[in-house]
């Protein structure tokens, strides 16, 4: 039976802090990996390292070696935990690490393979051993060093170690795989929906007429009653905001409704309007809603007179045909944020049936097509989640010494 043994990371490794350019002569050229060089799955990527004029002397200390392992210690965000860790697995060039990092190097490798090492770490990190040697400050997450350098490293004899990564190695290089094949399923189902709502939208027929949206309804755009008056929010109808738009179109308000005097400062759509968010990072979104909806001043609104069918105007609106017009308008707009005032969106043209049955007919292939497409976006998306579960059960047998 093969012996396992644990010590503290401490015990094991030596520790450096990132790199700082310096202010005194002579500087060198040198590479420096980033928090961006961290890949999701714990890999160097190489593709944007930044070169930067350094100070001599703090390279000399700050030089990376071949089996050096990368440890992010700040950084990260409100749903990115810091502790990603990645392996240096360069043996030419001048490179170092920035600031917002820190090197684990192994004293000794004849007792500690670095690659096993790496493995540990970023199961560590996956399964969120690392969420609680966190503290916040203003959005940035900072790793408590002292508590991570006391994470205790199981620890085989080094064949066992160099076994147990080859074994990680082949399993993960499948796993990887169907995820890349997966995740290109994925992508392709959604580019099909695109490419016929494209088709349909691009190449009208005979029966077909382009319109401006201002012609076919009303266009308005929505507005924020006074928030330090609580008595304009209540229950009385939904009041909806960006972030209530859902990727099938559908919206829901939660309990952000207006109440009968907020309306009176606010704005109805009716029924059956077709609303899209037309300033920041969302601008294109869009939803369609059965029921008279209020909202605030992101978002413009459509409401068809009864020529036209609701739903087929949605289509209309998420096509590309449409939607480059949208990016296009928002991004020519002398502002921070792309925005598309009420204005410029009602000039929007689209293509349109003149009859309103055939719209149903379109509605409803349209319908079916995006059901089948969500329908495989879940069965993917599913499957993308239990290759992902599967790699971090691999990593806990492997370092419970049951590969």
């Amino acid at each position: 039976m093969i012996m396992w043994k644990s010590q503290k990371l401490n015990d094991l490794c030596n520790f450096s802090n990132g790199l700082w350019k310096g202010k005194k002569p002579p500087f060198q050229n040198v590479g420096v990996i980033r928090n961006t060089n961290f890949t999701k799955d714990g890999k160097l990527n190489d593709t944007n390292i930044v070169y930067l004029e350094v100070e001599q002397s703090q390279f000399a200390k700050r030089k990376l070696q071949y089996g050096d392992i990368i440890l992010e210690k700040s950084g990260g965000g409100t749903k990115q935990p810091v502790g990603r860790v990645i392996v240096f697995d360069k043996t030419e060039g001048d490179f170092s690490f920035s600031n917002f990092t820190s090197v684990v190097r192994i004293k000794d490798f004849n007792e500690v393979d670095f690659t096993f090492l790496h493995r540990f770490l970023f199961f560590a990190y996956i399964s969120g051993a690392t969420e609680t040697m966190q503290s916040h400050s203003t959005g940035i997450r900072n790793l408590k060093f002292d508590e991570y350098k006391n994470i205790n490293i199981p620890l085989p004899p080094l064949p066992e170690q160099k076994r147990i990564v080859a074994i990680l190695d082949k399993t993960f290089a499948a796993i990887d795989k169907a995820i890349t094949n997966t995740e290109k399923n994925l992508q392709n189902t959604k580019e099909l929906f695109d490419s016929y709502l494209n088709e349909i939208f691009s190449n009208p027929g005979v029966d077909w007429e382009e319109k401006k949206l201002e012609e076919i309804g009303t266009v308005q755009t929505g507005t924020t009653p006074p928030t330090n008056d609580k008595s304009n929010y209540g229950d009385f109808i939904p009041f909806v905001k960006p972030a209530h738009f859902s990727p099938d179109g559908s919206i829901d308000s939660g309990r952000s409704m207006l109440s009968e005097k907020g309306l009176k400062k606010g704005r109805l759509f009716a029924a059956n309007s077709v609303l899209m968010v037309c300033i920041g990072a969302t601008i294109g979104k869009t939803g369609f809603s059965k029921i008279p909806v209020s909202s605030n001043q992101q978002i413009n609104a459509l409401t068809p007179s009864k020529f036209y069918e609701s739903k087929f105007l949605y289509y209309a609106l998420i096509s590309p045909f449409v939607q480059r017009q949208v990016m296009l308008q928002g991004r020519s707009a002398q502002a921070t944020l792309p925005i598309i005032n009420k204005s410029k969106w009602g000039k929007l043209n689209i293509n349109i049936l003149n009859n309103k049955n055939k719209q149903k007919q379109i509605v409803t292939k349209l319908d079916s097509l995006s059901a089948e497409t969500k329908r495989l976006e879940s069965k993917y998306q599913l499957k993308l989640n239990n290759l992902k579960e599967l790699k971090q059960s691999i990593l806990q047998k492997a370092f419970n010494g049951e590969l």
